[in-house]
């Protein structure tokens, strides 16, 4: 789906927790806002102090606290202006995983900044 941003965003963690299949976390926080970005948790590595992690992605272990990713994952979150064009390829509690075509840029961006463009028949 091609996406106008509508609001611009700019990311407030420049070095993004980025995760593999089956990675240990630390599972932290439940995020909790006025945005109704639900179903997010702060979670770190080993070697990485943390991002946010879509819950459904975390297999919970039984030693509480911890869990495991069941994919690839990064928190990269894409800086955007008004009147950017982006591809959304994954839409997630609120966030959605987009490309920018004009210089390849991938990056979480609120779904609520975003308006849908009909596409061309």
């Amino acid at each position: 789906m091609k996406y106008l941003v509508t609001t611009p965003h700019r990311s407030e963690y420049p070095n993004p927790l980025v995760l593999r299949k089956g990675d240990f976390l630390k599972v932290g926080e439940l995020y909790q806002g006025p945005e109704n970005w639900d179903n997010w948790i702060y979670c770190s590595t080993n070697e990485h102090s943390g991002g946010w992690v879509p819950e459904q992605i975390i297999e919970r272990l039984p030693e509480v606290g911890t869990g495991r990713a069941l994919q690839d994952y990064s928190a990269q979150e894409m800086d955007v202006d008004e009147g950017d064009l982006v591809q959304g390829e994954n839409i997630l509690n609120g966030w959605c995983w987009c490309r920018r075509p004009q210089d390849g840029a991938l990056g979480w961006v609120p779904v609520s900044y975003l308006s849908a463009l009909l596409s061309e028949a």
